[in-house]
């Protein structure tokens, strides 16, 4: 493995360190994906328990690992901490040849105030993450201004074009309460954008991975599986790793296809009766299919097409050509 440091702004004491695996030989894979590691620390220094120790498990689970330290104090006016991520990411990806990285699977990782500057690259930077770990992220505007008074809102900037999240803390954390994370995800449901969430039960703010190494303080003992379960979830959204190359993503970033540019059979039974030409199409179906209800009422703003068509047992072919009808149909929608 080669280690580079790369100072990307001088003046501001910005720098990345890259940790990068080979490929070839007896690595056959031709490309990893990678993770960009923001380590928290209130946007007064960068915590050194959130940067390599969090970088080991990626890099054993076969990523590339890039450990991001911005913008702070002083120095730490919005929107530097986010510029400072644009240059990064921007780096890697113009670097994905030369650091053997697929430049289509890159997650970003953050934690507490790196977590609230991760949020951010989710939500409102050029370059966006492929996908996105918080750990304890500070996420609400209040409170972000706590530590930092020019930082921005997360929830009012999620958009359709949000990558998917994986979201952690812990329900007793009295210094970042938990109630950022469940905002942030309830602005990811209200826009389908996919995720995973665990609040745990017992913890204190900044255990990182909850190695006994790392965190002295009492936390429930299921805390530091946030770890295997993040690469797990990588694996689902971004594709698994392994020594035949990178395999295709088990899940889409989104949790159906309501904003997609057409109509298709993964939009939701509740959003095609809003759209007239989805609603003909479904009265055709249940015409089809008398005394049989597509969708249980309750259920219409979750259950997809697909899945209502499956129940009925339509044909595949006759599945086959309704899907050719909503390709054909512009699906526009306001943010």
């Amino acid at each position: 493995m080669n280690t580079e440091f790369l100072t990307l702004n001088e003046e501001r004491h910005v720098s990345l360190t890259a940790y990068i695996q080979p490929v070839g030989g007896e690595f056959p894979l031709s490309q990893r994906p990678a993770v960009l590691i923001i380590p928290g620390g209130g946007y007064h220094f960068c915590s050194e328990r959130e940067a390599d120790p969090v970088a080991f498990p990626y890099l054993k689970a076969g990523y590339q690992a890039f450990i991001l330290r911005y913008s702070l104090n002083e120095q730490a006016q919005w929107p530097n901490p986010l510029d400072d991520y644009e240059q990064a990411m921007s780096l890697i990806r113009r670097n994905a040849e030369r650091w053997h990285v697929a430049g289509d699977r890159i997650a970003v990782i953050g934690f507490s105030a790196g977590g609230h500057l991760a949020a951010c690259a989710a939500t409102m930077s050029v370059n966006r993450p492929n996908a996105a770990i918080l750990g304890y992220p500070v996420i609400d505007g209040p409170c972000a201004r706590d530590y930092l008074p020019s930082a921005p809102d997360v929830p009012s900037a999620v958009d359709a074009n949000t990558c998917p999240c994986f979201v952690f803390a812990t329900r007793t954390d009295n210094l970042v309460p938990a109630e950022n994370a469940l905002h942030l995800i309830n602005a990811l449901w209200a826009h389908e954008i996919a995720f995973e969430s665990h609040i745990y039960s017992n913890g204190p703010h900044g255990l990182s991975t909850g190695d006994p190494a790392l965190c002295e303080r009492a936390h429930c003992s299921r805390y530091a599986s946030w770890v295997s379960d993040s690469i797990a979830w990588l694996s689902d959204v971004l594709g698994a790793v392994t020594l035949n190359g990178l395999t295709n993503p088990e899940f889409g970033g989104k949790v159906n296809g309501n904003r997609e540019k057409t109509l298709n059979l993964d939009c939701t039974i509740a959003y095609l009766q809003d759209h007239p030409e989805g609603k003909a199409i479904l009265g055709e179906i249940q015409a089809a299919h008398p005394g049989r209800p597509m969708v249980p009422p309750a259920a219409a703003g979750v259950i997809t097409l697909r899945d209502s068509l499956e129940y009925l047992g339509m044909e595949a072919e006759k599945v086959r050509q309704l899907e050719q009808r909503l390709l054909a149909v512009q699906n526009v929608r306001e943010e």
